[in-house]
């Protein structure tokens, strides 16, 4: 048996290059095959945590936070879609014009977390096919309970614990644990508590360092 490799994949709802890194990593994990074993984690972090409820367009959003203008935005936009696309993730640019606080997608998948890695890792794959591909407002309640139930969760709970605020406390705790580790973008993925592996990666980069952790042979 291979050595277990304990992964915690630290990223937000709302970045696209988390949703192309997690399909690398899960495209890596499938290659292996069946001799790697995994823990998946999902920690949680927030690109805009004081966005409004409301959004931003995105084209405002990051024109003003990097000051990048239109042809940049398109030429970048198209990148990310094409990246995804090789790995089967829907980014579509015209229904996901909006960024939105995630915080309270964050608190879900902290449930979820508790319930058992299935089960986060389904509702991490909705609530990014859900921004991603479909455009959804992740910051909407009645949204994010449909995406809870339509991910095999428990509706009633999934609402109870969106309008209690619970989890608040600890998401913020998960939060600040890595940023006080230095970590100021995502995705980040470590691996066994000490290895980095950053940004969307191609699966190539993942698989090697799962392999090498792991004890597999290439």
């Amino acid at each position: 048996m291979s050595k277990p490799v304990k992964i915690d994949f630290v990223s937000d709802v709302a970045c696209p290059w988390c949703a192309i890194g997690l399909a690398a990593l899960e495209r890596a994990m499938v290659d292996i095959g069946s001799d790697l074993q995994v823990e998946l984690h999902f920690q949680p972090f927030e690109l805009n945590p004081d966005m409004a409820p409301e959004g931003e367009a995105i084209a405002d959003h990051l024109g003003r936070k990097y000051g990048l203008s239109a042809e940049q935005l398109a030429q970048n936009g198209e990148a990310l879609r094409q990246r995804g696309e090789a790995l089967g993730v829907r980014i579509d640019l015209q229904k996901r014009d909006r960024i939105y606080n995630t915080f309270d997608a964050h608190r879900l998948l902290h449930w979820t977390g508790e319930q058992g890695a299935a089960q986060q890792l389904a509702l991490k794959r909705a609530l990014l096919q859900a921004y991603h591909g479909e455009g959804r407002n992740v910051s909407d309640l009645d949204t994010l309970v449909d995406i809870a139930a339509s991910s095999g969760l428990d509706a009633a709970e999934a609402r109870r614990i969106l309008e209690t605020g619970t989890y608040a406390a600890q998401v913020r705790e998960r939060e600040h644990f890595y940023q006080q580790r230095g970590i100021r973008a995502v995705p980040s993925v470590i691996l066994n508590d000490r290895h980095l592996v950053q940004g969307g990666q191609p699966p190539e980069v993942f698989e090697q360092a799962l392999r090498q952790l792991a004890g597999i042979s290439g």
